[in-house]
């Protein structure tokens, strides 16, 4: 925990700075070498002690704005929520416990998705319910097949 030091100063330098040291040019880069880790483990990758997990998001949204890839940011928030929930890929069986898991996944999803994606993601979230990958699915990226057929990028 933080227990705040992640707010003080000029965040968002020491943010860019840890990411620069480490050898990339965006925090995108950064995050994307490291597909299916949660934001937290990003953050204390970047700084155990003053960088927090909303900040890297914060940065992320901000870059992929910039960049027109917020789809390909939902995408890949996706991935690291379904690691995070589960680790081991989409359940077989719909007992309570799985059917909690996937629903966890999908509502921590949901509350890092930017207000213009919103109801995208509802949809790609509705249709996984109705129609579910095949169990053990784990994409590992962005640009899964599956994924990018539930959110394809915008045509621009």
């Amino acid at each position: 925990m933080t227990d705040g030091r992640s707010w003080q100063g000029n965040w968002k330098a020491r943010l860019y700075e840890r990411v620069r040291e480490r050898g990339y040019d965006s925090l995108t880069a950064f995050a994307e070498a490291r597909p299916t880790a949660s934001l937290v483990a990003l953050a204390e990758e970047l700084g155990p002690d003053d960088v927090a997990g909303v900040q890297v998001f914060s940065g992320l949204v901000a870059e992929a704005e910039r960049n027109h890839q917020v789809t390909r940011l939902v995408r890949g928030q996706f991935v690291r929520e379904l690691h995070a929930s589960l680790p081991t890929g989409w359940p077989s069986v719909r007992d309570d416990t799985n059917r909690f898991d996937v629903a966890q996944a999908l509502a921590r999803w949901s509350s890092y998705t930017p207000e213009t994606h919103e109801a995208r993601v509802k949809q790609a979230r509705d249709a996984l319910r109705t129609n579910p990958p095949p169990p053990g699915w784990r994409p590992m990226g962005p640009d899964d097949e599956l994924l990018l057929i539930l959110l394809p990028d915008d045509a621009a």
